[in-house]
Order: C-alpha cells, then structure tokens, then sequence
C-alpha cells in the first residue's frame, strides 16, 4: 500500500512544476525549490498555493488537469533540504551541479536524490559528494532517461502536460543501493511506473531525446531561427533524409552499447513503448505521434536547449566512450562539430567529458567494473 512522504523538487521549470505537481496529484507532501536568481515560479505557487495543470493550451486539450496543493515553495535550500530525504531534481544538466554544491552543506545519511533526466549526472554528483566536505556520506543517486511527461509552462504557477509516458526508465547508482526496499520506494514516490537499468551509463545511452532533439534541430536550424520556432518540430523538422541521420546516429548508439555489454531498445522501440504507439519506422512516428504535435514550439536558436543539453551532455560523453571502445562515430562526431561552431565553443572540451565523472585515463573494463561495485 503506498503512503504519504514527504518529497522535494529542486527545480521550478517546465519539468520541476509538473513533477510537483504530479506528485501532489499522488496525494504525497511536497516541497519545490529553485533558485533565488529564478524566484518566478516559486512566487506564483505561494500566491495561490499549489499549482494548476491546465486542460487546454492553444486550443489543444491537455491531459491530467487539476490543482495540487504544496506544502513549501521556497528558495530557501535550508529548508528545501530539511523538508523531506527523498529528493527529485528537475534541471537541465548545465545545472544539475549548481544545484548539487548548494545542497551538500545539508545532505544527511540515507537521502535518495533523482536526477530527471540524469544524462550521466548520478556520476557527476558522486564525484563532487566525493570531493567534498560529506565525503562518504550514504547518498543513493537514480538518473532517469527524461522527464515523465511532454509538458510545457502554460502560465506562471501553471504546467500543461500534454502527453504522458508508459513507464520510466532509470538507474540506481551505487549498484549496491539497488535492494528491493529501495526499488519499492520508487514504486510509491514515482509518478509513472519505473523500469530499472543496470547503471548511469546505460541510462544516459536510452535517453529518449538523444536521436531526434539534436539531429532534427541542428539539420533544421535555418528552418528553426527564420520562422522564430512557429511549427511543429517533430513533424515539420523531419523528412526522409533527414530521418536516414536520425537512424544512422542510432546504429552507432546501439554498436557503442553493445561494445559497453548493453542491451538497448532501438530509438523506434523505445518510443513505442514509451509512447503506447505503434509507428512503423522513425519517420511515421516523428511526422505523426500526436503527443508531439499538440503546439508549435520549436527551438528558435542554436542555444536552445536541444542542442545545448544534448549535444555538451549526451553526445560528448558517448564519442568519448566511443573511442574507448574503438568503434566509429561520425554522425555524432559531426553533430558535435556543427553544434560547435553553431555557437562558437568546442563542445568537446567544455562538455561532459569522462574526466569530468572521474574517468580520465580509465580503461573501458575500468569503468565497467566501476559502475557494477
């Protein structure tokens, strides 16, 4: 039988709002945070005192709607950090270890800490725990694939969800904290079904978005700034050739995971799975998924978070680990290219390197070992 707990959600975005506002819909207490430099969203939960999910957004019907009430909206990490032990971080990645730093003077023994998504944050995380005063410290990290939903700020306090995933992938790290108790936390406090993977790495590489976000942005991009995003993305962005892209990066996807001995759905599968749909290739689900073409918000500028989360924090991580693994890349490798001089950085440096996790200079079976300990 599921009970009440108390739960905080750093992070007031897109994600943040309709994960606490899902979980208040669970019937859970719950506290969101964000940052004092973002207090926006955290104002307008306190002047009504929850939030709203909208049932209908330009024009279009919304699924789950309805008003959740919350027990704290601060930007106070004091007390975001003593409010409850189970912790859902909804950030994007850039972030994820701002957010991390301002928590560790508070962290306390036996706190779990999801990172949706996790884009390999869980290791991230572990190696500043690790660097700092709480080294140690008994903190359990869980990376999902993405966020529960397909969801949208309808208005300050306010989130449409406009579409809902079948289950959610995630990670449990360290792979010793992967007991039956903690597996039926998840089961309560998650609000979709959880389907657990082996490690952050394989997390990272079933990420949902690592195909389409950057392969349909970055071959799109005149589309993309000269019509200011004002279509549907996912439709509008993706052709036959572009598609061909699409499923040549996931064959390079899926020959590094298997070098990793992982044993990864095809980009198809998983959004069939995920999706409750039954698209016959790339293109079809692209062109017609109707959780995806519900408004025109496509990303209007190469420093939309397609390219700038996916690209530094998916796509490094997995060329690097290509390399380790001697098997070619270059569809990624190219993607990575364009998206640098997109925006004058060289992404390859300045992302998620595996140094950056405490890899550097680890052998593949190094790192493999690593993560089953």
């Amino acid at each position: 039988m599921k009970t009440t707990k108390k739960i905080t959600v750093i992070g007031a975005g897109n994600g943040g709002m309709a994960m606490a506002y899902s979980l208040g819909q669970m019937g859970h207490d719950v506290c969101i945070y964000d940052s004092p430099n973002f207090p926006a969203q955290i104002n307008a939960v306190n002047e009504t005192g929850g939030i709203e999910a909208v049932a209908e957004l330009h024009e279009c019907p919304m699924l789950n709607a309805g008003f959740s009430k919350i027990a704290l909206a601060t930007t106070d990490i004091k007390a975001a950090m003593e409010f409850s032990d189970i912790f859902m971080m909804v950030c994007p990645s850039f972030a994820q270890e701002i957010m991390f730093n301002s928590m560790i003077p508070y962290l306390r023994d036996g706190m779990k800490i999801f990172i949706v998504p996790g884009n390999y944050g869980g290791l991230i995380l572990n190696k500043c725990l690790q660097k700092s005063e709480k080294a140690g410290m008994d903190i359990t990290f869980l990376d999902t694939i993405s966020l529960p939903w397909a969801t949208r700020l309808a208005h300050a306090g306010a989130v449409a969800i406009m579409g809902v995933k079948e289950f959610m992938p995630m990670s449990i790290f360290p792979n010793s904290k992967k007991t039956p108790e903690l597996m039926n936390l998840v089961n309560e406090v998650f609000p979709i079904r959880p389907e657990f993977l082996s490690n952050p790495i394989v997390a990272a590489f079933e990420n949902i978005n690592f195909g389409a976000h950057p392969v349909l942005s970055i071959l799109n991009m005149g589309l993309c700034e000269n019509f200011d995003g004002q279509f549907n993305f996912y439709a509008d962005c993706c052709s036959t050739a572009v598609a061909k892209v699409e499923d040549a990066l996931d064959l390079e996807r899926l020959a590094v995971g298997d070098s990793l001995h992982m044993h990864l759905r095809t980009e198809l599968e998983a959004n069939n799975v995920l999706y409750a749909s039954h698209a016959k290739c790339i293109y079809d689900f692209n062109r017609e998924s109707s959780v995806h073409s519900k408004i025109k918000n496509a990303p209007n500028t190469s420093k939309a978070r397609y390219i700038t989360e996916d690209v530094p924090y998916l796509f490094v991580p997995f060329c690097e680990l290509a390399d380790l693994c001697g098997v070619d890349v270059p569809i990624a490798k190219a993607l990575v290219t364009i998206a640098s001089y997109y925006n004058d950085e060289n992404y390859m440096k300045t992302g998620r390197t595996l140094a950056k996790m405490g890899f550097n200079h680890w052998t593949k079976q190094e790192i493999l070992e690593f993560l089953e300990a």
